[in-house]
């Protein structure tokens, strides 16, 4: 019983998802309520209130979940494991779980990253949680590597990789690549900041 209300919660939670995405792709999210979004998807506001606070989290519906699937594995370091490849095993097992169609929608993600480009309260949203992502990034790798890196090498770290792979997935979703590409960009762009200009082609 527990796994068919599980299912239930699940099917419900796409269904608002997509409801708010139609919605403000075709009203504007200022002008798309939460009433419409409810009955859209064939359920109460009241319902809708359980699974979202506001219009913004649906928006940002995945991060928590992500996130703790990276603290996790940051979490994880193998004995001996160096910095930069617990970070590229980091990112790789991201990118695996997110190459699940269930999990990741290219349409969905090039909606979304539009709306938080064009929508200052999504914008000033996505980007408090950047900051909270990276705090908490580099705050789990300093306990990862506690007595060898500092707080501060652990943010400068962070940072520059969190900052690399963000903007190279962000071009590449908006400019319409495929799946694969995306992926690529973002090894690519997570390549060069943890292993430097070596990564880039030779200069003529």
């Amino acid at each position: 019983m527990s796994g068919l209300r599980e299912r239930k919660k699940q099917r419900t939670h796409r269904a608002l998802v997509n409801a708010a995405l139609r919605s403000f792709k075709e009203k504007g999210y200022e002008e798309t309520t939460i009433a419409e979004i409810a009955a859209a998807a064939d359920v109460s506001a009241r319902t809708f209130f359980s699974y979202f606070a506001s219009k913004e989290d649906v928006i940002f519906h995945d991060y928590p979940e992500r996130m703790r699937h990276v603290l996790d594995l940051m979490a994880g370091r193998r004995p001996g494991e160096p910095v930069t490849d617990l970070l590229l095993r980091t990112m790789r097992a991201s990118l695996e779980q997110a190459a699940d169609p269930d999990v990741f929608d290219m349409e969905e993600a090039a909606a979304r990253m539009e709306l938080m480009l064009t929508v200052p309260a999504l914008q000033a949203r996505a980007l408090h949680l950047l900051f909270e992502q990276q705090l908490r990034l580099a705050k789990t790798l300093e306990q990862a590597y506690a007595g060898e890196l500092d707080a501060v090498e652990a943010a400068a770290v962070v940072g520059s990789l969190v900052g690399a792979v963000k903007l190279a997935a962000m071009v590449s979703i908006t400019r319409g690549d495929p799946r694969e590409q995306v992926w690529e960009a973002i090894t690519a762009a997570a390549e060069i900041s943890l292993y430097g200009r070596r990564q880039l082609p030779a200069e003529a």
